[in-house]
């Protein structure tokens, strides 16, 4: 399975298509809806997400709400760009008295300048528009229909935020995706700590009335995902890679690590590997999971635990010091409407890239032709292992 994603910011749409996903999936269209409606939810966001209204229209690929193995196109509307259609019109310069919205003056932290630099744009527009975090609405739309084919076939994924700047808000223990989902429902930060969404809720308008904005750690927790998807054989096959590699391509990630990441680098290893065990009812498992359910680049059986870091969102309202490409001159960055904080939908774009790559992992190990025949494959290849 492939896909691409096309679209600008304020463009007239954004486009997702699909290509080799199995005929047979029943694919709920309101499912995916909700996703998107739950990426636009979250306190700290900005202004935009009471404007757009993110529904999806599937073009292709799908007869009766049936996958058909052919692909499939999906596209969300961008209901802002009727305020943008001169200024990003495909074909037509407006006239030059008319207001482009050109942006000469780099954001520290974005990609304007270097991608200006690169494709020599001299209105960096042209490089914001598709850098910025607005495709990732297409990517939480592939994602949930990932999702419904691992749910046919058992495996239960979900993503929450574990910390909001300086303030952790995680559990001491590890929690299922059911647990982690009934949890975060109950506040608008995706927080399994109930006892932290005041303090938090403080700290994020704190951060506003200074002009500034806040990053964070997100986790996604991946269960009943059967040992043996990647492979050790080559680097390139290693399925934690392939998973490290989607979430540092989401837009602010710096940082990606499995169970209990980099405080493996601290401890001997007598404390951090994961001792075997086996029984007739469950066949191969580990006592523990510090690893994050991955080993030699392979699942392992256990849950799997992602853990990633958001860096603060470039634009600031109190902005920081640049150059303008044009005249060099010194000039304060460009400003455009933003958020304080993205990291309660991050964590949903998070799960949804993951969602994807196990679902990438699973199409190219099984006969993906049919939904049937790939089903059948699977309960054969999870009961051969148990007995291994």
């Amino acid at each position: 399975m492939i896909y691409f994603t096309a679209g600008e910011s304020h463009g007239p749409q954004l486009t997702g298509i699909i290509e080799g996903f199995p005929a047979g999936l029943h694919l709920s269209i309101e499912k995916i809806n909700q996703k998107l409606s739950e990426r636009q939810k979250g306190y700290g966001r900005g202004y935009r997400q009471k404007i757009e209204k993110d529904q999806v229209k599937i073009t292709s690929g799908v007869r009766h709400s049936i996958t058909l193995g052919s692909p499939i196109t999906l596209t969300i509307t961008n209901i802002d760009h009727k305020h943008w259609s001169e200024i990003m019109d495909p074909i037509n310069k407006p006239d030059p008295e008319t207001n482009l919205r050109e942006v000469k003056n780099p954001r520290p932290g974005h990609a304007d300048l270097v991608g200006g630099m690169k494709y020599g744009h001299r209105d960096l527009r042209n490089v914001l528009e598709r850098s910025s975090a607005r495709e990732t609405a297409m990517r939480v739309a592939i994602g949930a229909v990932c999702t419904q084919l691992l749910n046919e076939l058992g495996i239960q994924i979900a993503g929450y935020v574990r910390q909001i700047g300086p303030i952790e808000a995680d559990s001491d223990q590890l929690l299922t995706p059911d647990q982690i989902e009934q949890e975060i429902s109950r506040n608008d930060l995706r927080i399994v700590d109930q006892d932290k969404v005041e303090p938090i809720h403080a700290f994020i308008d704190q951060t506003k009335k200074a002009g500034d904005t806040l990053g964070g750690i997100v986790r996604v927790i991946a269960k009943n995902v059967p040992a043996g998807l990647g492979s050790y054989t080559s680097w390139n096959e290693k399925l934690d890679a392939k998973i490290a590699a989607a979430v540092i391509g989401i837009n602010a990630f710096k940082g990606v690590s499995f169970g209990d990441g980099f405080d493996l680098g601290t401890k001997p290893g007598s404390q951090v590997m994961d001792p075997i065990y086996w029984d007739q009812d469950q066949g191969w498992y580990r006592s523990s999971d510090h690893l994050g359910g991955f080993e030699g680049g392979m699942t392992n059986g256990m849950p799997l635990i992602i853990n990633a870091a958001m860096k603060p969102i470039p634009t600031l309202y109190k902005p920081l010091h640049s150059v303008a490409i044009d005249t060099k001159e010194e000039h304060k960055a460009s400003i455009e409407r933003s958020d304080v904080t993205a990291i309660v939908p991050a964590s949903l774009v998070i799960e949804a890239v993951v969602a994807i790559e196990l679902c990438k992992a699973i199409l190219d190990t099984f006969d993906c032709a049919n939904m049937d025949r790939l089903k059948k494959q699977y309960r054969d290849y999870c009961d051969e292992l148990k007995t291994y």
